[in-house]
């Protein structure tokens, strides 16, 4: 195994309170009451889009672009460090790196805000290149998103491992003939990946350094 390619949220940092205070804002900034209860672990994963399609649906409002705005003009300012590394992470990428193996960082969340955040942790210098959505273009799902990966960066799919935390991430990595390994510690949790057919599975970073060695 060469080439690892990483989901960010819920695999690299947890984003929890950054993302719920996020999603709380864009429903009061379009002028609803959110629920005291609102869970941001399901929206990790997604494109944005569909993220804010469900957030706004039981409201029946369908202004989603605006929704997706409103957010990363938030999310940007105060939201993106509102966040922690999880132990341990810092050690799995510098084994990997020390070991020659070419990272990368495949993310549903905006590229410019997903090397803003890997800067601030401290991680950029691990990667070759990250991933993300676009600014002004519509997220990419995260089949398309590794795809985009394995054919900018020349990389041979037998030879690389997906490493996420969501059954999407599973599905990806599984569709393109990676090795899917899945961050159980994440927001996805055992149940789903092994429901969505990962190869391995790590509790911790620690034992994903085990895993991908």
């Amino acid at each position: 195994m060469r080439a690892v390619i990483f989901d960010l949220d819920g695999t690299l940092l947890d984003s929890r309170p950054g993302i719920r205070a996020g999603l709380r804002h864009t429903l009061i900034r379009l002028g609803h009451q959110p629920p005291p209860d609102l869970d941001p672990d399901w929206a990790v994963g997604p494109p944005l889009e569909e993220v804010m399609a469900r957030l706004l649906a039981p409201y029946g409002d369908g202004r989603v672009a605006e929704a997706v705005a409103h957010y990363r003009a938030w999310y940007v300012a105060e939201g993106l460090y509102d966040a922690q590394v999880y132990p341990g992470v810092p050690e799995l990428l510098g084994g990997l790196a020390a070991a020659g193996r070419p990272l990368f960082v495949a993310t549903a969340k905006l590229v410019t805000f997903a090397r803003l955040a890997l800067d601030h942790f401290g991680l950029a210098g691990h990667f070759r290149a990250v991933y993300g959505a676009e600014p002004g273009v519509l997220s990419a799902p995260k089949v398309e998103l590794i795809g985009t990966i394995l054919t900018a960066e020349g990389l041979d799919p037998a030879r690389a491992a997906v490493v996420g935390d969501r059954a999407l991430d599973i599905a990806a990595a599984r569709a393109h003939g990676a090795l899917a390994v899945g961050a159980a510690y994440g927001y996805g949790g055992r149940a789903e990946l092994e429901a969505a057919g990962a190869d391995r599975i790590g509790d911790s970073p620690a034992e994903l350094a085990r895993l991908l060695a």
